[in-house]
């Protein structure tokens, strides 16, 4: 499903592959994601801010195609309606995206709500992390139409 999903943001979003992000692992906890530092550096020496926005808000986005794929209810309608990031510390390495995982309750109540309603939204929370330190904080909220 990575290698999926991987075309699939490459080939419909033409600036995930510009950026150079790659889906390195999904797992039952979170979906990790990265981008190379050295085309997204800003005058500073380091992760240009719009850069580090763009890396949560996609693979937040990512987590919510995975998860409907995995309920059977794949959805080409996918979309952030609002977001807030803190940035923390900048970054000055290679940009590490770590996506946490909605609990089974959360998933399930937005598989009800897709199946009952063809809509609903769900929060989503990435982080930016280097060397152990969180960067980057990030909540999302997603509407999913079937």
């Amino acid at each position: 499903m990575i290698k999926k999903l991987q075309n699939k943001l490459h080939n419909e979003i033409p600036l995930t592959k510009m950026m150079g992000i790659k889906v390195q692992e999904y797992n039952e906890k979170e979906l990790i994601t990265t981008a190379p530092l050295n085309i997204n550096i800003n005058d500073k020496g380091t992760a240009f801010g719009g850069s580090l926005a763009t890396m949560t808000i996609i693979s937040a986005w990512s987590l919510c195609w995975l998860i409907t794929e995995e309920l059977g209810l794949q959805s080409n309608n996918i979309v952030v309606i609002k977001n807030e990031h803190s940035y923390k510390k900048p970054v000055t390495k290679d940009i590490i995206c770590f996506t946490t995982k909605p609990s089974v309750e959360e998933i399930e109540i937005l598989k009800n709500k897709l199946l009952t309603k063809k809509s609903a939204s769900i929060k989503i929370k990435s982080q930016i992390i280097e060397d152990g330190e969180i960067c980057v904080d990030f909540i999302g909220y997603y509407v999913i139409k079937l």
